[in-house]
């Protein structure tokens, strides 16, 4: 085996799991969400639409995933979960209309899963796509022969 054919096998090994780790987070948002939703409804109903669109976001991202690795989908995993830690935050700093209740609670279980899960997903999805932007680079660099690149 050529070192070309085992460094193809390594990445495609990484980039498998990569993405099976990201599903598995895309899934884990979905629960958490489901299982904060039924409050939701009665307290304050935007939310609860809000949480079925994250659900069903988290599971469509997740099964494209698994089928493909394109740099749109990790990028849309990523600012997914970005997103979600940034309503985190507004609502337990400044609060979200109609729905003040939560500001400062930081310590609630689920809420803490979230953010764990959710920066999980951006600080992978995030170098998934740094390291292939850095790839890229290289390749237009080496392409031009102007450098070679370590």
């Amino acid at each position: 085996m050529t070192t070309i054919e085992q460094t193809t096998i390594r990445a495609a090994v990484r980039d498998g799991i990569a993405r099976g780790v990201a599903a598995i987070g895309l899934a884990g948002v979905a629960l958490i969400h489901l299982l904060d939703l039924p409050g939701q409804l009665s307290e304050t109903p935007y939310m609860f639409v809000l949480y079925l669109a994250l659900m069903v976001s988290s599971v469509v991202l997740a099964g494209v995933l698994i089928g493909t690795s394109d740099g749109r989908v990790w990028a849309a995993a990523t600012i997914l979960a970005a997103l979600v830690i940034v309503g985190y935050v507004l609502s337990r700093t400044t609060g979200l209309p109609q729905s003040s209740d939560d500001v400062g609670n930081w310590s609630e279980p689920l809420g803490m899963a979230s953010l764990f899960v959710e920066g999980s997903l951006v600080t992978l999805g995030s170098g998934v796509l740094l390291t292939r932007r850095v790839r890229g680079e290289r390749r237009v660099f080496e392409a031009a022969g102007a450098v070679e690149i370590a």
